[in-house]
């Protein structure tokens, strides 16, 4: 890359194009103007990405930067040149360079493998194809060839991962597509695209980017690899070429100007590069020509497989564990009849290994209970998210030895369930729920509940949520029903509860009030056509309608706008700034209405905004909220032009009885022909749409019930402040503060019928003492327990006798909302006293979304406060919400919706389709979701399993994040379960039938190094785990377990002890069985740090190892101990350095090994050392480091000693240790010069740049004491390794 000072390129008085001084204004990015030149494409897609990106210009650039694109002129005069360059500038600017500094190193690497992996081999694949010239025919021949082995490695990579680098869309992304834009566009057919899912996958989600469309357009991806005929163009075969320098050509555009002496060295030492690479590839093709007789056929990768549990089991009984295991995982195998035996068995209850839950437990107690999930529901993402997390903290609290409670229950969810019965009543019986009535019609509604209604829990079965189901409630139960009344009643009597007239948010298709969350906001940037339910024609919204009231008693006017044109017929008033003085002279005059002789006043308020429109607004108190308050204020008059339908009332002719949205044209034509109207024109606003009917929300006035917020809220937001209660994670603390310093009163009421009918009744007294009341008047409401105790509740209030009482209950019902506040104590049967109460409430915790963090948590908070004088739980934990591949919001119209027992269970792309059509898509919906499927899951989704789901969904769960879900992700983690599943079954046959664990895991004293290391690496596992559980860190847990059984158990300590274990001498065997006992360790505590996230797959294998103590040991790995700190306390940090400086000597053998392609032959290794330590250290892991690197022998040496024979292959492991391979006539000595004269010019660079900053004059003033002693070894460790590869490389010259 190449940065610049425009001053030291040319003097501005010798530029002749005066454009070029416009362009310091800004910064301006010059690119070639060739389409396909993916280095322009590179920073072009970057400045997409950023917040101001630069101008970009392909024609006329200035000469000193026409030779150098793409090039950054910045605004300051500074000039970037070179792709990595520009791109690694505005990327940065954007935040797309990683989050930290490791993330940046990792952003650079793969910079690096897209310019000189993928680039080079696509360019040679593809420039024939498209009738490019100067490409050498030998290397035509072997490129597609090494173009799938480098797709091949980067396919692996995001195998387990969405993107290159962190969470989003990096430069790492962006450097890799843009390299891989010309083979998946011209050379990789479909049969190459599914060998590389996890990269095609990957693909598209950057092809679909918005800021890719943008500079690549519509991708369309090979379907055969053929020659491209190409289009008539005056750019030559030679410009074409050149657009790519990392092709092999010796040509340059006729135009450019005359190439400098840097540019002739840099593009001969590319020259120089690609020969070498295709030497390589020509030693590739004759071994490709030997007898096929000489190399056994590669067996083809098997397709998942689906193994099914065939032998008959009783529900409830427990599965055969005596038949052998199947050859690979099969999740379908694997979760088969564990539930039920868990079920059946009491393992999920709190009584489980005790008499009762009274019993004192020195562990502790943990209670929890579940967000009640609706009753129409089925499972969705959030339930699979929800109880895969707490799921997984029951069952480690479980393991713990508490006394654990997860409480299951169901919400009666008012409106949808009314919705789904009505619906289903009119489609069967062509009846309404007026024609059966109140009674007969809940009566339906309990009937569809016991037949459908526990769905819900079946599907929480098939995801293995430890739930107490003989616990398990339903807020219309008799006991929460009882609990529900007296609690309305006590708030009632205390008068937090009380009886108000107000706005609602009102369905007119539900005939019922709403709350806040059931308001979908819909957005429009402008005019807009929507389906309304009961209109034939869709209705015109983001519009602004302006139109203007006569001032009384004179000839002006004041121009008024508004949204909603019908709601002018109940203005009262218009308002105006006080400040405004074109209306000062207004004061005290009155408008008047057009269409009745309703005189209005203007009046003056804060509330107005001066600065829009003419700065005057109409207002509606009835129906607006804002206008609500304007009307409180100003005691202004109230009319109601709505009735529960939507029709219109209260209005003059010929509007009264029309629909309002009739009504909304018939208002705008009386305007036009009064000559009253002045424009219309496009609005940006939100549209409140009605989440259950989709209808639009209308404010109205309604007399309702209310509770009284204030004193409840600042409880709740004291015992945060005082920290009593916890909520996690804290940036969730400003929502909370917020909501509850500025709490409204809440409106319980609901004109349902299915709900818990409001206790209160409306009193009529038959005296002439009393005059008759008002519906809004609290003093002639009473709650009671039954109707009789209200009666005489009200004739004592009244001072008359009973006889003269009438009362008339009230029709609403209660917000769901409510029953659901008091769930946490109304599950164990309050207001009366029981064992459950005592004993689990208050609970421990309350996990959740947190899109609903004032709707129920906050609401459980106010009411656990005030009915019970206790907080309900002692922390709150909030997780993120889920989302698509794309951070889309998932939508049924966007196709993105994913069913967790669709990931279970599989399923295909035909099969999704048949999903929508079953939905109440419209067909224009139904197609574009379609081809969203078509796009994120093109050969559907495949069987994942429970556990890798869960495992997935924990793994994502990153505090503060919303999580952006990607299939393919999933299916990573079933592939880990195999390598879980062979890993046991080959651990099995090594300790063999006769294998008997000690009766406690400890150590001998005579363990291997191998033995302590994993051991010392299980410590530490526990103890992260432990750390991870207690701070609701779930990435950090599973990524231990995860490496620790992938990175750490399998591929190191199994593979290093396959000597050991193959011993046959005494002192072999007695080794041989420490090495067992250490295996059998790592196996039992491994699978048990798993098990609350994979319970199927741990409990499988579990049941297969043998116990230490079998006549105690627990039948069932969920109630089988934790694995604690105290117990495993081997964690050895010398014992881990050793082990990471031996793998990184392993990983270098592996990697020279690699790269002259040693597949099958041993060599002998020679370890120079820098001191006798490092010698004793080699010596000491010797075996390790034979076993691991599949070397002959391993000869540490010290420096300067003359044991290291010549043509051997040197790389440098670290600064303490360099590695010879020896090769004997295998070495291409001019290779080996060259690595090391490219490692030698990187290590000059950084030690060149460190002393640049260790030499500044303010360096040891401004940098931190702990950066210069990093920088200072980090510059005795490249002097070291400097003088190692000279050494080398003077070695290797001597050979030659």
């Amino acid at each position: 890359m190449s940065f610049k000072s425009l001053d030291s390129l040319v003097s501005l008085d010798s530029l002749q194009d005066r454009r070029f001084l416009c362009f310091l204004q800004m910064d301006t990015l010059y690119i070639s103007p060739h389409p396909d030149d993916f280095r322009s494409l590179l920073p072009m897609i970057a400045a997409e990405y950023c917040g101001s990106p630069p101008r970009i210009v392909q024609e006329g650039p200035p000469a000193e930067v026409a030779g150098s694109r793409p090039a950054l002129v910045l605004a300051g005069g500074t000039v970037l040149t070179g792709a990595s360059a520009v791109s690694w500038y505005l990327a940065a600017a954007a935040k797309r360079t990683g989050s930290d500094k490791k993330q940046e190193s990792q952003v650079w690497q793969w910079l690096s493998y897209a310019e000189n992996e993928l680039t080079p081999v696509a360019c040679a694949v593809v420039f024939p194809l498209l009738g490019v010239m100067g490409i050498d025919k030998k290397l035509q021949q072997s490129s597609r060839a090494e173009l799938l082995r480098v797709l091949k490695a980067l396919d692996e990579n995001l195998q387990s991962q969405t993107f290159l680098v962190g969470e989003g869309v990096t430069l790492a992304d962006m450097a890799v597509a843009t390299a891989a834009v010309l083979p998946f566009r011209y050379v990789l057919e479909p049969a190459d695209r599914k060998s590389f899912v996890n990269v095609t996958r990957w693909f598209n989600m950057c092809a679909n980017q918005p800021q890719f469309l943008k500079v690549w357009g519509k991708i369309s991806l090979c379907e055969k690899m053929v020659p491209v005929i190409p289009k008539p163009s005056t750019a030559t075969n030679a410009t074409a070429t050149a657009a790519f320098s990392t092709a092999p050509l010796n040509s340059a555009p006729e135009n450019d100007p005359p190439k400098t002496e840097a540019q002739l060295k840099k593009e001969a030492k590319k020259r120089e590069k690609m020969e070498k690479f295709q030497q390589k590839k020509e030693m590739e093709e004759k071994k490709k020509m030997q007898p096929q007789t000489e190399k056994k056929a590669k067996p083809e990768k098997k397709e998942l497989g689906v193994i099914t549990y065939d032998i008959p089991t009783a529900p409830g009984e427990k599965k055969d564990i005596l038949s052998p295991l199947p050859d690979s995982y099969s999740p379908q195998y694997v979760e088969a009849a564990w539930y039920p035996w868990w079920e059946k068995q009491g393992f999920f209850k709190p009584e489980y290994g005790r008499k009762s839950v009274s019993e004192p437990n020195q562990h502790g107690m943990f209670m929890m209970c579940i967000p009640p999930p609706n009753v129409t529901g089925s499972l969705h993402l959030g339930h699979a998210l929800t109880n895969a997390i707490q799921d997984c903290l029951t069952r480690w609290h479980r393991m713990k030895g508490e006394t654990t409670l997860w409480n299951p229950g169901c919400d009666h969810a008012g409106i949808a369930t009314q919705v789904v019965v009505e619906k289903k009543l009119m489609r069967e019986r062509k009846m309404t729920r007026h024609d059966f009535g109140r009674e007969n019609f809940i009566q339906e509604v309990w009937k569809w509940k016991n037949e459908k209604g526990d769905r819900i829990y079946h599907q929480l079965r098939k995801l293995g949520s430890s739930l107490d189901w003989d616990r398990a409630c339903f807020t219309m139960d008799t006991k929460l029903s009882f609990a529900v009344q007296e609690a309305f009643i006590r708030m009632h009597e205390e008068g937090v509860i009380y009886r108000s007239k107000r706005l609602v948010n009102w369905s007119c298709t539900l005939n019922s009030a709403i709350s806040d969350i059931e308001v979908d906001k819909k957005e429009l940037t402008g005019r807009t056509l929507l389906p309304v339910p009961g209109y034939e024609e869709k209705i015109e919204f983001g519009v602004l309608v302006s139109f203007s009231y006569k001032i009384d008693g004179s000839d002006e006017e004041v121009v008024v706008a508004t949204t909603r044109i019908e709601t002018m017929l109940g203005d009262t008033a218009v308002a105006v700034h006080p400040n405004d003085t074109r209306y000062q002279h207004l004061k005290g005059k009155m408008v008047i209405h057009p269409f009745c002789d309703r005189k209005m006043p203007i009046v003056f308020d804060d509330f107005v905004d001066m600065n829009f429109g003419t700065g005057a607004v109409k207002i509606t108190p009835a129906h607006d909220h804002n206008d609500y308050e304007v009307g409180e204020r100003h005691k202004l008059p109230f009319i109601n032009i709505l009735d529960e339908n939507g029709v219109l009332v209260n209005v003059p002719s010929p509007f009264l009885a029309m629909k309002r949205f009739e009504a909304r044209k018939a208002v705008l034509q009386a305007l036009k022909d009064r000559g009253q109207f002045k424009e219309i024109k496009d609005n940006p606003m939100v549209v409140p749409v009605c989440s259950r009917s989709k209808d639009i929300v209308e404010p109205l006035l309604k007399p309702q019930w209310y509770v009284d917020c204030r004193e409840m809220g600042k409880q709740a937001a004291d015992v945060v402040r005082n920290g009593e209660l916890k909520i996690i994670p804290d940036h969730h603390l400003k929502t909370w503060f917020n909501w509850m310093d500025n709490i409204r009163d809440w409106c319980i009421s609901r004109q349902l019928w299915w709900g818990h009918r409001i206790p209160a009744y409306f009193v009529t007294v038959s005296d002439p003492s009393v005059k008759p009341g008002e519906d809004v008047d609290g003093h002639f409401w009473v709650s009671g327990r039954s109707e009789e105790a209200a009666r005489e509740k009200a004739a004592k209030r009244f001072n008359v006798t009973v006889d003269k009482i009438s009362l008339r209950q009230d029709e609403d019902v209660l917000d769901t909302w409510f029953s659901s506040g008091i769930f946490p104590f109304s599950i164990f049967g309050w207001p009366n006293e029981s064992e459950d109460l005592r004993v689990f409430y208050p609970g421990t915790l309350l996990e959740t979304g947190h899109d609903i963090l004032f709707f129920w948590v906050a609401r459980m908070v106010m009411m656990g406060l005030k009915l019970t004088g206790k907080l309900p739980f002692k922390e709150v934990y909030l997780h993120a919400v889920v989302r698509d591949t794309h951070g889309r919001k998932m939508s049924k119209s966007l196709g993105n919706v994913i069913d967790p027992l669709d990931v279970i269970t599989g399923i295909s792309l035909e099969g999704l389709h048949v999903q929508l059509t079953d939905s109440n898509l419209d067909p224009v919906e139904i197609e574009k979701a379609k081809q969203g499927q078509k796009s994120d899951y093109p050969n559907g989704i495949p069987e994942c399993g429970t556990d890798a789901l869960r495992f997935a969904l924990c793994a994502y769960t990153s505090q503060g994040r919303d999580i952006n879900m990607d299939v393919n992700r999933i299916l990573g983690y079933r592939h880990f379960c195999n390598k879980l599943w062979n890993a046991v079954r080959f651990a099995m046959r090594t300790l063999g039938e006769g294998f008997v664990p000690w009766e406690k895991a400890q150590l001998c004293g005579s363990e291997s190094v191998s033995d302590r290391w994993i051991l010392s690496r299980l410590s530490a596992a526990v103890t992260q785990c432990d750390i991870g559980f207690q701070a609701y860190d779930f990435p950090a847990i599973t990524t231990t377990i995860y490496s620790f059984w992938l990175y750490e158990l399998c591929d190191v300590y199994l593979e290093s002890v396959k000597p050991v274990l193959s011993k046959t001498d005494p002192e072999g065997q007695k080794q041989a069985d420490i090495c067992r006992q250490t295996l059998y360790t790592c196996l039992e505590v491994g699978l048990r740090l798993l098990s609350p996230f994979m319970p199927f797959v741990t409990e499988e294998l579990f049941q297969r190892l043998p116990r230490r103590q079998p006549q105690d040991s627990p039948p069932s790995i969920c109630v089988t101990p934790y694995p604690d700190t105290s117990e495993f306390c081997w964690h050895s940090e010398e014992i881990d350095r050793q082990m990471e400086f031996v793998m990184s000597v392993v990983r270098t053998i592996r990697s020279l090994r690699a790269d002259y392609n040693l597949t099958k032959t041993r060599a002998d290794c020679y370890l120079q050392c820098i001191d006798s330590d490092t010698v004793a250290l080699i010596q000491k892991y010797s075996l390790q480091i034979q076993t691991l690197s599949y070397s002959q022998a391993i000869h540490p040496v010290t420096e300067g000693s003359s044991a290291i024979p010549q043509g051997c292959a040197v790389a440098i492991a670290s600064d303490k240790c360099t590695v010879h391979l020896m090769l004997k006539g295998l070495i291409d000595l001019e290779k080996e010069v060259t690595k090391l004269m490219v490692k030698k010019g990187e290590l000059e660079k950084q030690m060149e740049k460190l002393k640049e900053k260790m030499t500044k004059n303010d360096y040891k003033e401004k940098v931190p004491v702990k950066v210069q002693e990093a920088h200072a070894e980090k510059l005795r460790q490249n002097e070291t390794e400097l003088r190692k590869v000279k050494e080398a490389t003077e070695n290797f010259r001597k050979m030659m």
